[in-house]
């Protein structure tokens, strides 16, 4: 096991472990791995956690994925046998109880015999060279035998495809460079699009770039799901996914197989209700040479730079009419002059609907603010559409007047407002689309944020449909929203003035006694937690929202085993960890109820013993944060435990906490008016150099 996993084991960060391994000489020596990521020996952490009294007993979930990562197959072939023995378990309950009781060697040979039935009713015959989960022999199974019984006792607690979520998770998680990943909120908000979700359901959807599975499974009640992966150790991995949730998810049908789809096409007679496709971007070994006579070019044939455009006519070429297709794009694809004749065809016969520019952060490569097409396979009708839906989420709609700041561009993975994109890109959708209050409306023109452009403005020589290019700006509103910013920047700017800290008396360094936060911690004043972890639904309290003074704006993972989250509650004090700033946040009534994220210590005192805003204010000195943080490595690290506070009764905190709060207050004002001032500026810039505004 890793160092990391060792810092799970323990419920402690790997700073922890780190000091553990230089402070104690008897600490486990690594057994493999490199010098700068060791591994060491599960039993030998186990003991030495054990004899240090920081361990009572491994938990099972731990136990089941540090015998998966240490397989000496492999992590991926474990987690395949894995997969395999909690389907058998899930299909025939009877079953596995009387194959997990024999011997292991007995028990290898029957599994390998019940699996050998079991995948080619699920997945096709053995024989099949596309098929997705190959049966594992005896022998191979053998050294997985203890593994396969841990992972059936854990889902007798967690349920058979909670337990495998969570160790497919663990696995990707420990190899990020590995694999891309779709996030959850972005799955969603394709099938969404697509109209796999949240209406009708699709009767069959296909993923011809599958990956892990994320699109097929945010889809609702399927009657048939078919995906198709190029790496085989993935498409195995994804194919199990999926049949494990087919029962829950009403499926009947689940076919995966494994090969290049635009060379290899595994589903050449399909007409899918919906794709949903995450495809490979950039990619100039796609087979341009060898598929130029390739019948699904019915648009044009892709330039040897244009894979995407290649996999935009696959997913057409794989609809019936009138279905459904979203595409995660680069925002290349919308621009690149090689792609103009291919863009311009898709356009006229009204099969490409919508652009949808998402923000930065949304997929990998998170860097880069993504787009999502949403095309519809003409069905033979002789209007197609005449105008093209354009949304952009890559930047707020307008800047907030008053309360927090938008956080859905605010950039990062972790920092997405999944719910306000989703509003802003399905409302716009739903209208443009007839599904909308009133149906058959045209989609409302929102500057900034959405409009429904026509086709005809876009047939020129660029073809470019990135939709910045084509949305008034987010300030446009004409000399009245001006006049609106102008009066609420006045009034922030008096409520300013008013709270501006009165002058401040010389007085000569004050000598309070001193305790410190991890004395108050173990004499019960106050309690400390630590933010990261747990499932769920409740919006997150992210570093990025303490430090920018904003609403909670992340989400907890909703799948994976059920882990009960850190929830703020009114009075709670946050300190980031990261950073070496002097920040902290007195959670409020708005607030309270917010899951505590990464990064970020939570602060719980007892009001008979402290104040909050006392407590937050001392917080914040500079000095303090100093002496508290650790610059041992590139990033400073706070340990709130070293912070210090005066011995001050409370009547006294009282007093400093008030005029503590009077500073938060006029700080929050300071951010509005820095808000509003630029929004003012902008807009007349704008409104200058577009007419709406005159000089006089």
């Amino acid at each position: 096991m890793t160092a990391a996993g060792i810092a799970r084991l323990a419920g402690v960060g790997r700073a922890a472990v780190s000091n553990w391994r230089r402070r104690h000489a008897d600490f486990p020596k690594p057994v493999g791995g490199t010098e700068t990521s060791p591994a060491f020996s599960l039993a030998e952490v186990e003991q030495w956690l054990r004899d240090q009294g920081k361990l009572a007993e491994v938990p099972l979930r731990e136990r089941v994925w540090q015998q998966l990562a240490g397989h000496p197959a492999g992590a991926v072939p474990a987690l395949v046998h894995t997969g395999c023995a909690l389907l058998f378990l899930r299909a025939n309950p009877r079953a596995w109880r009387e194959c997990a009781a024999v011997p292991d060697e007995r028990m290898a040979g029957v599994l390998a015999l019940a699996l050998d039935k079991l995948l080619a009713e699920r997945f096709g015959p053995a024989a099949d060279p596309g098929r997705a989960v190959h049966t594992p022999g005896c022998a191979e199974l053998l050294p997985s035998v203890p593994l396969l019984r841990a992972a059936a006792e854990l889902a007798g607690g967690t349920g058979v495809p909670e337990t495998f979520e969570f160790l497919l998770g663990r696995q990707l998680d420990a190899n990020p460079r590995q694999y891309t990943l779709t996030p959850p909120g972005l799955a969603e908000l394709m099938a969404a699009l697509a109209g796999a979700r949240g209406g009708e359901a699709a009767r069959t959807v296909l993923d011809p770039a599958a990956g892990t599975g994320a699109l097929l499974r945010a889809v609702d009640g399927p009657a048939a799901l078919y995906a198709q992966e190029a790496d085989p150790d993935l498409a195995a991995l994804t194919a199990l996914r999926l049949a494990l949730h087919a029962e829950e998810a009403r499926t009947r049908t689940v076919a995966a197989r494994t090969g290049d789809t635009l060379r290899a096409d595994a589903f050449p007679q399909l007409a899918a209700d919906v794709v949903l496709c995450h495809p490979p971007f950039n990619e100039r070994n796609w087979g341009h040479d060898e598929l130029a006579y390739d019948p699904r070019w019915e648009y044009g044939f892709p330039a040897r730079t244009e894979s995407e455009l290649a996999w935009v006519q696959h997913a057409l070429a794989r609809l019936r009419p009138g279905g459904a297709a979203v595409l995660l794009m680069p925002p290349a694809a919308a621009s690149r002059r090689s792609g103009r004749r291919i863009r311009a065809d898709l356009l006229r016969r009204g099969a490409l609907r919508a652009v949808v520019a998402l923000p930065a952060g949304a997929a990998p490569p998170y860097g880069i603010p993504l787009h999502l097409w949403v095309l519809r396979k003409p069905d033979g009708g002789p209007h197609p559409s005449p105008e093209l839906l354009v949304v952009d989420t890559a930047e707020p709609a307008e800047p907030a007047t008053t309360g927090p700041a938008p956080t859905a561009a605010a950039g990062g993975r972790d920092r997405l407002d999944w719910p306000a994109v989703h509003g802003a890109v399905l409302d716009a959708w739903r209208a443009f689309a007839g599904e909308g209050a009133g149906g058959g409306a045209p989609a409302a023109d929102r500057p900034g944020v959405s409009r429904a452009v026509p086709v005809i403005e876009l047939l020129d020589d660029d073809v470019d449909l990135a939709p910045a290019r084509h949305l008034p700006p987010a300030g446009a509103g004409g000399p009245a929203e001006l006049t609106r910013v102008r009066e609420r920047l006045t009034e922030t700017l008096g409520l300013t003035t008013a709270l501006t800290p009165p002058p401040a008396a010389l007085h000569a360094p004050a000598h309070w006694p001193l305790t410190t936060v991890g004395e108050l911690a173990r004499a019960g004043a106050l309690q400390l937690r630590t933010g990261g972890s747990g499932t769920g639904t409740a919006p997150v309290l992210t570093e990025h929202d303490v430090l920018g003074a904003t609403a909670p704006s992340g989400s907890l993972p909703t799948d994976g085993p059920p882990e009960e989250p850190v929830f703020v509650e009114a009075g709670d004090v946050v300190v980031p960890v990261l950073g070496g700033g002097a920040a902290t946040r007195v959670v409020d009534e708005a607030t309270a109820g917010a899951a505590l994220g990464r990064n970020l210590q939570l602060l719980r005192p007892d009001p008979a013993a402290l104040d909050p805003w006392f407590l937050a204010g001392f917080l914040r000195s500079t000095a303090n944060n100093r002496q508290a943080s650790s610059y041992a490595s590139t990033a400073t690290r706070l340990d709130a435990r070293r912070l210090q506070l005066p011995r001050l009764p409370l009547a006294e905190q009282q007093r400093y906490g008030r005029r503590f709060r009077a500073l938060a207050e006029f700080e929050d004002a300071l951010r509005l008016t820095g808000r509003l001032g630029g929004q003012l500026v902008q807009g007349m810039y704008d409104g200058l150099t577009d007419g709406t505004v005159t000089p006089d």
